[in-house]
């Protein structure tokens, strides 16, 4: 039966690379957004946010409905995804700490492809940072411009929860010019494949947009996250201080403006789907489109107020939980949802069985072409999300168990219990599932790497643009 399963996977991959590099290999359109949590419309989770041009791509290809970051931060969430090492393999688990002295820049995934022959561009944000480019690019533009405040905004937002409405125009936005460039990448033709990485900033903090995007959600009706004032009474110390409920949410509470907060975030990812939007009809524009690889992340999730948190930085579901959609031109069928439990260690593998490219041997995660072809087909797998050294999060299908590094616990029901207000981990009863899955946290949790992350530099890596 082994045997059997083991040919039936091989076979899969070889077709999958074999449909996308009949004539010649495959190009990768990876389009990266920061700070996207799961507030898309095809997911579900916020009645009002618009996202018609991620939908339209979830429509055309595999979206997987429960995909996690490996880390609830920008730079280890990045680094780990572009290293395909977990962050307990590499010692990067914070934004505060310099990537390089645990990952050697010859293991990236855009060096990789490099290596095998492929132009490689980036743009925007791909590692922690327009200034940081990791490895290899023949071509790299920052998209860094100013913004301005619009008149209406009363202020910057609530502390360190930034939002307000901007006097710029569309085409001022960073954003905006990283998708142009982009474009012109797009309709380049050549007898080398590419590998084009887009880093969108937006929904990153200060939620701001042009004003136009406010004004597609009055405030009367916004609708705030689910919020239980007793939420945090049954997690362990570690948890509520990665929740810090004596922080953002109560300076949030006592200003009166969560309605505010949750109408910026929205209108701010209704600004990041309209540029997805231009990038994908370029795409169908060029002569790439039936030969692209489209894969789409965020790099983590973000919490409203839910458990009294807000940002990332946390093990919960909102912080860690991701939009990841695939559309791979011959192997992956229209408009399916995969529901089976997936991290960011899964994308480097995957791009290169799908290229067609050899696995380099220091990858910690599993190819998903499996999963492209058929979002149904057996997965042996959990999502592992680490914030902080020996501090993971275990998520299946069922449930998410949570160890911090002193040894405190959740346990949750997500059939049972979506929004994870039961902790179950001090029950009896539930002692043997928590053993299972204990099984999955990492064996290896390497020593912290220095802090003060530097900007960063590409000097193998090609011509800046300004």
């Amino acid at each position: 039966m082994m045997n059997r399963i083991c040919l039936a996977v091989f076979a899969i991959l070889c077709s999958a690379a074999n449909a996308l590099a009949a004539d010649r290999p495959p190009n990768v359109l990876m389009i990266a957004i920061d700070d996207l949590n799961h507030w898309v419309g095809h997911l579900g989770r916020h009645p009002q946010t618009k996202t018609p041009n991620i939908d339209r791509l979830a429509r055309q290809g595999v979206t997987f409905t429960r995909a996690y970051c490996t880390a609830p931060a920008c730079n280890p969430s990045r680094a780990s995804l572009m290293s395909g090492q977990r962050p307990s393999t590499t010692g990067c688990y914070l934004n505060s700490q310099n990537w390089r002295p645990g990952i050697s820049e010859d293991k990236l995934l855009n060096t990789h492809f490099a290596r095998n022959g492929y132009r490689v561009y980036g743009a925007g944000k791909i590692y922690h940072g327009a200034g940081d480019r990791g490895g290899h690019w023949d071509d790299y533009f920052p998209g860094q411009a100013p913004t301005t405040r619009h008149p209406d905004a009363k202020d910057t937002g609530v502390g360190g929860i930034q939002f307000y409405p901007l006097a710029n125009t569309d085409e001022e936005m960073p954003d905006y010019q990283v998708v142009s460039y982009s474009l012109e990448r797009l309709r380049e033709t050549s007898d080398k494949p590419f590998f084009l990485a887009v880093g969108l900033v937006k929904p990153h903090m200060p939620f701001s947009v042009p004003k136009k995007w406010y004004d597609q959600f009055p405030l009367e009706e916004i609708q705030l996250p689910p919020w239980r004032e007793d939420d945090l009474a049954d997690v362990p110390p570690a948890g509520v201080k990665m929740a810090g409920p004596n922080g953002d949410h109560a300076a949030i509470l006592e200003s009166g403006r969560w309605k505010e907060a949750v109408q910026a975030y929205l209108a701010t990812i209704a600004f990041c789907d309209a540029q997805v939007g231009r990038l994908l009809d370029g795409l169908d524009a060029s002569p790439h489109r039936d030969n692209t690889i489209v894969c789409l992340w965020s790099d983590h999730g973000w919490s409203l107020g839910e458990k009294s948190h807000w940002r990332k930085f946390a093990l919960w579901e909102e912080p860690t939980r991701t939009v990841f959609v695939w559309r791979v031109p011959g192997v992956s069928p229209a408009g399916q949802a995969c529901n089976r439990t997936v991290d960011y260690s899964s994308i480097y593998p995957t791009l290169c069985d799908l290229a067609g490219l050899k696995k380099p041997a220091h990858l910690d995660g599993h190819s998903i072409a499996s999963l492209l072809r058929d979002p149904k087909a057996p997965w042996d797998h959990a999502a592992i999300t680490t914030h902080g050294r020996l501090n993971h999060t275990v998520r299946t299908e069922d449930w998410r168990y949570i160890r911090y590094a002193d040894g405190s616990e959740e346990l949750y029901d997500e059939k049972a219990d979506p929004l994870e207000y039961d902790n179950l981990a001090s029950e009896p009863d539930h002692a043997a599932i928590k053993a299972k899955l204990a099984k999955w946290l990492p064996e290896t949790n390497a020593e912290d790497l220095p802090q003060n992350r530097g900007a960063g530099s590409n000097k193998k890596g090609g011509k800046r643009k300004a």
